[in-house]
C-alpha cells in the first residue's frame, strides 16, 4: 500500500486558461495560478499568453482529458508522453486527468464515462495509474467526473473507490465540487457522505464550475455562473480540509472580466470563511429521491 505524499504545492485561487480569454486571464487581479487543457497546447509552441504568465511566476498546471485511465486498455504511451512534455515545458508541479472511460474497442466515446466501481475494475485502474505515474515527471492527480449513469455492477461508492485507489497507488485527487453537486441532483448521491469517505490529505486542488437546471436535470455546462449549492459543497469540503488550491472552470459564454473577477472573489470568501455559502444566490432543483 502507498500513502499519499504530504508535500502538495500551495496553489491558491486560479482560473482555467482558455485561448478565448487569454488576455483577460493575464489581467485578473490577485490570480495565483491557471490550469490549461493539455490537449489544446503543443509543448514546443506554447501560446504567448502562457509564456507571459510563466515569466510572472504564475503556476500553470496541464489538465488532460483524453488519457482514459479508467478504461480496460493500458495507457497510450504517446498521450502520456505529450502530457509529460507539457508538464516539463510549463515547469508544472503536477499534472491532472479524469478518472473516466473515454474509449473502448478502438472507438472514442466523445464523453467522460464513469468507471465501473467494482473490485476487478479497481485492480485495472490501479495498474493504469501506476504506469502513468512511472512515465510522468511530476505527481498525478485524478478528477471525479459528473456521471450520467451508474453501472449495475458497482460495488463501491465513488468516495470508497477513490479512497482505495489512493491507498493502492498514492495518486493525488482533484475534487470537482460542481461534479459532486451534479451527481447529487441527477443520481441522488450525497456530497457530504462522499467527502467523508475521501482521504482529504490527498487532495491536490479543487474545481468549481457553473451549470444550470433543465427539466430536473443538472447540466454541468462550465458556461454559467457558479451557484450557491455548488459553493455549499465547496464549504463542506473546506470544513474538512484547507484545499491547496481552488480553480474556477469556464469554457464558454464568457462574462465580462469584472464578473469573472467577482466569481474568484466569492470563491476566496468561501475559503476564508467570510461569507456563508448559504447566503449566496441559489439555483437548484432536486429530482425526486435526490438528497
Amino acid at each position: 500500500m502507498t500513502s499519499p505524499a504530504k508535500n502538495l504545492p500551495r496553489l491558491g485561487v486560479g482560473i482555467g486558461w482558455r485561448a478565448e480569454i487569454d488576455t483577460v486571464v493575464e489581467r485578473l487581479p490577485g490570480l495565483d495560478w491557471v490550469e490549461v487543457v493539455a490537449e489544446n497546447i503543443c509543448a514546443g509552441h506554447l501560446p504567448e499568453s502562457l509564456r507571459v504568465l510563466r515569466r510572472r511566476g504564475v503556476t500553470v498546471v496541464p489538465h488532460g482529458v483524453s488519457l482514459g485511465l479508467g478504461g480496460a486498455g493500458l495507457p497510450d504511451p504517446a498521450r502520456l508522453a505529450r502530457l509529460a512534455q507539457a508538464a516539463v515545458a510549463l515547469e508544472s508541479p503536477l499534472v491532472t486527468e479524469h478518472l473516466a472511460v473515454v474509449r473502448a474497442g478502438g472507438l472514442e466515446a466523445g464523453h467522460l464515462l464513469p468507471v465501473p466501481r467494482s473490485r476487478d475494475s479497481l485492480r485495472v485502474v490501479a495498474e493504469n495509474v501506476r504506469i502513468a505515474q512511472e512515465q510522468l515527471p511530476v505527481p498525478l492527480a485524478l478528477e471525479n467526473i459528473a456521471a450520467q449513469l451508474a453501472w449495475p455492477e458497482d460495488e463501491l461508492t465513488e468516495g470508497q473507490f477513490l479512497a482505495e485507489l489512493v491507498e493502492r497507488t498514492g495518486v493525488r485527487l482533484l475534487i470537482d465540487v460542481a461534479n459532486l453537486h451534479t451527481n447529487r441532483v441527477n443520481l441522488g448521491v450525497d456530497p457530504a457522505a462522499e467527502l467523508d469517505r475521501l482521504p482529504v490529505e490527498a487532495i491536490a486542488y479543487v474545481h468549481v464550475a457553473g451549470g444550470r437546471l433543465v427539466d430536473g436535470i443538472w447540466h454541468d455546462t462550465h458556461a454559467h455562473p457558479v451557484t450557491g449549492p455548488v459553493l455549499e459543497v465547496l464549504a463542506e469540503l473546506c470544513a474538512r480540509v484547507a484545499p491547496p488550491g481552488v480553480l474556477l472552470e469556464r469554457d464558454g459564454n464568457f462574462p465580462p472580466p469584472a464578473e469573472l473577477a467577482g466569481e474568484l472573489d466569492t470563491i476566496r470568501a468561501v475559503l476564508e470563511r467570510r461569507a456563508p455559502a448559504a447566503r449566496l444566490p441559489r439555483e437548484v432543483g432536486h429530482r425526486v429521491g435526490a438528497s
